[in-house]
This record gives C-alpha cells, structure tokens and sequence, in this order.
C-alpha cells in the first residue's frame, strides 16, 4: 500500500475517531413531547449542552412519542439497590451502585443523605462520599451531600426512625469536622429549632453557605419563625417526623405551613401523606415552593418482609411501606420521586408541568444549580423521557450532560 493511501486511509480513522468521541461527549437529537408545552419538539445537544429546541409539526402523529422532562432532582436519598449511605461499610462502588439504580428511576441529581448516627460513622461515610465523587461520572449526579439530624428531638414519634442512641444537641466543633470530612460538599442539614443552641447554629450554617432545614422537632411556633429568621429556608419533610398524637392548635406543622420563608419538602409516596394533606400543601405554598422528595432508602425494590436498618427492624408491606413496628412510625420510603411526579397530578389535578417543576426546577433553584433543573437552550442535557400510564411515571431513558445513562 503507497504512503498517500496510507495517509488517507489514517485521517479517514481519526475522523472516525473523532466523530465518536464528539457522540461520546454528548452530540446527540432527542425527539419527544415536550412536558412544558405537549408538543412534539425536537432537542439539538452538544458537548452535554441543549443549543437548539425545534418544535416540529403534529401532522405525522405524536402517540408514540415519549414525554421529554428535565431528570428529576432528589434532595432526600438516604440509599438504593440494597446500599445504605449510613451504614458501616460505605463504599465507592456502593454509592456507584446506588445511583446507577437512582438513574433508572429518571433522577440525574441527587443528594446522598447520612442520617443520625455516630460521629466518627458519619466523618468516615461522608469521606467515602467525597471520594466517590472525584469520579466525574458521579460528581455530576451528585453535587453535595445531606445530614438530617443528628441534632433532632429525642422525643418518641417527633425523631422518627432515627436511632435516640445518637441523637444530641447541637455541637458545632463536631459539626465543622463533619463539613470537613465531606471535603466541604454537606450542603443541607436538618435540625430541631427547639434545642439548646439551635439558633446559633442555625446561623453558623448559614454563615457557611449550608441550607437549613427543621425537621423532626417539637418546636413552637415561635422557635420555628425565629429559626426561619436566622436562616432556616427548608421544612423537612413537611407532615412527617411528627408524633401519631398531637394538639390541634398548638403543634409544629401550622407555624410552618404559615410561614412563607420556610419552603416543605413532602414526600408523595401514598403513604406518608395522604390526598387531602397533599392538596392543602399544594395549595397553601404553591407550586413554586414546594420540593418532591422520595425519601428512598436501601430497601427500594425488595420484596416485602422484615429487614434491618439502621439497626431497627424495619417491616417492608406488600404495598410498599416502610414501618418501624416498635413505635409505629414510617422508616423512610420504598419508592422513587417518579412515584410522586405522578401522585401529585393524581390528588391535587396540578398539571404535568407543575408536578414536574416540583421534582426538578424548584430543588435547582433553592440550590442554585442554574445548569440544570429546566430545558432550556444552554442548560445542561440532563433529560428523562418516559411515559405515563395509570397515574404512573415509566421511565425510558435517562440522560446526564448529553450521555444516556440508562435505556430500558
């Protein structure tokens, strides 16, 4: 073979090469129906970035289209596929594991969450973390970290499923080694206004740029506007955390409810919000301040029986609930946030854009994660396409940055 042919022939290869690597990087046209407008468009992607979104007409027939929405973004994860993200033994290829199966449920961001445990468990999961997320492929589903608790109520009910052993006051010397340890990605935390020195650390965390939830508390209404003053901007899952009995004027939930700094997360799943709480949320906070979260923990997918978690025995029921049998109370949740997305259109009759807005756009906002969270020209391709069917949402693909991640 003579040397023009052989150099042809190797820049023929390398354009072959480079042609890939550009799809490789996320070159990529997505068609479906649009979630915000229910038109057939047509999403130009490249190097992960939507740069053009073309409507197309209807005329050739849309039915066979999937709904185009941006990946859905969970701000309560406490684990998946059997990984736990407080467990002893938390490792890289967990948390790999963990979100790979978050990515067949169509969410493309997420926050790991560590709940009440030791200090030195909580300092070596949230290094785990850290170093899992040195892994581009991670880092950009995972932008952060969450603690919920351990600076909740120690009182039965209002602490949930979170082991009292490990519950405590407020002690920010330990929390700063815990900011530490997750190599400064803890983004969000939750704690009881009621407790002593909550309002200085409230404001510690604000100081240093964390977001603040109450959550599992018996604060009073007063604790919890003075909280939302000193920079308190979340209700942890709002309508949950609570005690089975509680006094009907005077109780955590109306001061909350009352409050517009304070934004609810809720979680959707059927079980730990019925219709009508649902409904009054919805209508009370609005669709723009509101954040779907799933609240999902290791046992997701499992069948139904008696497990361990966290070193409680938890009842798994063949309809999907999570209990603590022992105090009667809910242990996290078995199903994803797609399961709220459509639960929120089933009982409160928001529309598709709305309940979508409430799983993704709402928690971009509240974290400031301005490329992602919406489909817009510019803004990161991290894309679900699925269908609904029966008031459920079936996932069909996932994309994050212009890669599909998972296909079913």
């Amino acid at each position: 073979m003579t040397r023009p042919i052989l150099f042809f022939l190797h820049l023929f290869l390398s354009f072959l090469i480079f042609s890939n690597s550009l799809y490789a990087q996320g070159n990529m046209k997505i068609t479906g129906i649009l979630y915000l407008t229910h038109q057939p468009v047509e999403i130009n992607i490249e190097h992960g970035i939507i740069v053009n979104i073309e409507t197309l007409a209807e005329e050739n027939g849309i039915d066979d289209l999937p709904i185009i929405g941006p990946g859905f973004i969970d701000v309560q994860v406490n684990g998946h596929s059997g990984v736990s993200f407080t467990d002893q033994g938390l490792t890289a290829e967990g948390v790999l594991k963990a979100t790979e199966g978050l990515w067949k449920e169509g969410v493309t961001t997420y926050l790991p969450t560590i709940i009440t445990a030791e200090g030195e468990l909580i300092r070596q999961n949230l290094r785990t973390l850290n170093k899992a997320t040195n892994d581009k492929k991670l880092s950009k589903s995972i932008p952060g970290f969450f603690l919920e608790g351990p600076y909740i109520s120690p009182i039965d009910g209002f602490r949930g499923a979170h082991n009292v052993k490990f519950v405590r006051q407020p002690d920010w010397d330990e929390f700063d080694s815990f900011i530490e340890a997750s190599g400064h990605k803890l983004l969000k935390v939750t704690v009881a206004p009621e407790l002593d020195g909550a309002m200085e650390f409230i404001e510690n965390c604000r100081r240093n740029g964390l977001k603040v939830a109450i959550g599992h508390h018996n604060g009073n209404a007063s604790q919890i506007h003075e909280a939302a003053l000193r920079g308190a901007t979340i209700s942890t899952h709002l309508g949950n955390g609570c005690a089975n009995t509680i006094h009907r004027h005077n109780n955590p939930l109306w001061a909350q409810m009352a409050d517009d700094r304070l934004t609810p997360t809720i979680i959707a799943d059927g079980f730990h919000l019925n219709a009508d709480e649902l409904s009054v949320f919805y209508k009370v906070k609005g669709v723009d301040n509101l954040l779907l979260v799933s609240d999902i923990t290791k046992l997701a997918g499992l069948p139904p029986g008696e497990y361990d978690w966290n070193g409680k025995t938890v009842l798994l029921t063949p309809e999907g609930k999570l209990r603590l049998p022992d105090l009667d109370v809910l242990a996290g949740a078995s199903f994803s946030i797609r399961k709220g997305v459509g639960n929120m259109m089933k009982y409160t009759g928001c529309s598709l854009a709305e309940a979508v807005q409430m799983a993704s756009t709402n928690q971009a906002e509240m974290f400031g994660w301005e490329d992602r969270g919406s489909i817009e020209v510019g803004k990161r391709a991290d894309l679900v396409l699925f269908n609904i069917q029966d008031d459920e949402v079936l996932v069909e693909k996932t994309i994050i940055d212009g890669e599909v991640v998972y296909t079913k």
